[in-house]
């Protein structure tokens, strides 16, 4: 995986990060350039962070600071030079992927306060301005822990900035580790949940997920808070998100965006592990909650609840599923509940900063759905820390697309750009 030195909240010690991606315990080869530049040696026609041509793809915060997992920014440009100034809050040597319209991701390590050169004449594809025009420029934070925060934008002088109109569809999903990409070897950009979201083409996505956070509100793994609270607001459950803002992060502006018509909820393996110590009944309330307030938020959105899943473990002769597999009637028995006809009359949602919940009176259709994860993935496709591998998180990705097509009849649009980078892997000897 690339790995950073997770460091304890000491000042801002987290901050510091090194490059280092290991496939399978060793060192896999990379050829990331370094993009730094000093800005005084270029002329530029520099626009501010909150210039209207830039999209902020994610959740950022007034600041323009990144969380969660894959936040990016999106934008059309003319010329061949695209520079991004980063503020003092960007996590130093955060690993970024970054692409031209439809060719490939390229990485690099940003460095707090620095200038980067992402698009220049040297950059492959920097020349081609067609069939997509104008060029696009897309970046994407990689790592689940890390962020970053905008200062301004480049390009050459006598060019421009175009804004990108957003697509007509959009999905979120609300996760964990399991949804943020730990382990995989990119991280956000080798999830699952970025694959279904990129994979499914001309959809809008972001994913709320951070590593150890339990559906219950208390602490998991050193997450102060559960997905029922933190994720009506704008900013995860890092360190660096204590060292901002305490205990009083900013709330969510959910009117920011077009509601989110598809909403993804994978969460549930940390409370059901008995470290964290929540019970059955405590974690359906949290995960109930969580859907009541999507569904306050965004009335017409549909959820789809993934069932669990723990691993696999050896059995004489073969592999079996970990037991239990977390939670798996209590979480089809809610789904039942919600699709009930008592329910569907008379329909709550909840808020989770003012923590009230309200009959809305208003009968409503149904709007929860049930995603079986059983025989998606086998015991090869879960590593050794007990998340899913890349080809994991690509079966999952694969398998949702195909569910979403099927109950909503959502088309594929991705056609041809890579969505997951550096997963070709074939065999040039025929001959053995």
């Amino acid at each position: 995986m690339w790995s950073l030195s997770r460091l304890p909240v000491f000042g801002l010690s987290f901050l510091s990060a090194s490059a280092t991606i290991l496939q399978n315990g060793q060192p896999r080869i990379t050829n990331s350039p370094d993009t730094r530049i000093d800005p005084s040696s270029y002329s530029f026609n520099t626009h501010p962070r909150n210039a209207s041509e830039i999209s902020y793809k994610g959740r950022w915060d007034s600041k323009y600071v990144s969380w969660w997992s894959a936040p990016g920014i999106k934008f059309g440009y003319t010329g061949q030079i695209v520079a991004i100034t980063f503020g003092n809050w960007t996590s130093d040597g955060v690993l970024v992927g970054y692409r031209i319209s439809g060719l490939d991701w390229m990485f690099t390590n940003i460095t707090a306060g620095g200038t980067h050169l992402f698009v220049s004449p040297e950059t492959p594809g920097s020349d081609l301005m067609a069939p997509t025009s104008p060029s696009v420029f897309e970046l994407r934070v990689t790592n689940w822990a890390y962020g970053i925060q905008i200062e301004s934008v480049h390009v050459a002088k006598g060019e421009k900035l175009i804004r990108i109109p957003d697509y007509g569809r959009r999905i979120e999903v609300i996760g964990d580790s399991l949804a943020s990409g730990m382990y995989t070897s990119y991280e956000g950009l080798s999830s699952w949940a970025y694959g279904l979201g990129a994979g499914l083409g001309n959809t809008e996505y972001s994913i709320t997920a951070y590593p150890g956070i339990c559906a219950a509100d208390q602490n998991c793994w050193g997450n102060p808070h559960g997905q029922v609270h933190q994720w009506f607001y704008t900013s995860d459950t890092s360190p660096r998100a204590s060292v901002m803002y305490g205990d009083n992060p900013e709330p969510w502006d959910f009117s920011k965006r077009p509601a989110t018509d598809i909403v993804i909820i994978n969460i549930g393996t940390n409370d059901q592990n008995s470290h964290n110590n929540v019970s059955t009944t405590i974690y359906i309330d949290a995960l109930t909650r969580i859907i009541q307030g999507i569904h306050g938020k965004w009335p017409k959105a549909q959820v789809v609840v993934m069932s669990l899943w723990l691993g696999f473990y050896q059995s004489g002769n073969t592999y079996l599923p970990n037991a239990p597999q977390g939670f798996v009637n209590e979480i089809y028995h809610m789904y039942k509940w919600f699709n009930s006809d008592d329910y569907l009359r008379n329909p709550i949602v909840y808020d989770g900063v003012t923590k009230k919940t309200l009959k809305t009176g208003k009968k409503t259709k149904p709007f929860v759905h049930y995603f079986n994860t059983t025989g998606i993935m086998q015991h090869n496709d879960i590593g050794p820390q007990w998340h899913p591998t890349d080809v994991g998180a690509i079966k999952v990705a694969s398998h949702l697309q195909q569910f979403i097509k099927m109950t909503f009849g959502w088309e594929f649009y991705a056609t041809g750009p890579e969505v997951f980078h550096e997963t070709e892997y074939w065999n040039d000897e025929s001959g053995y």
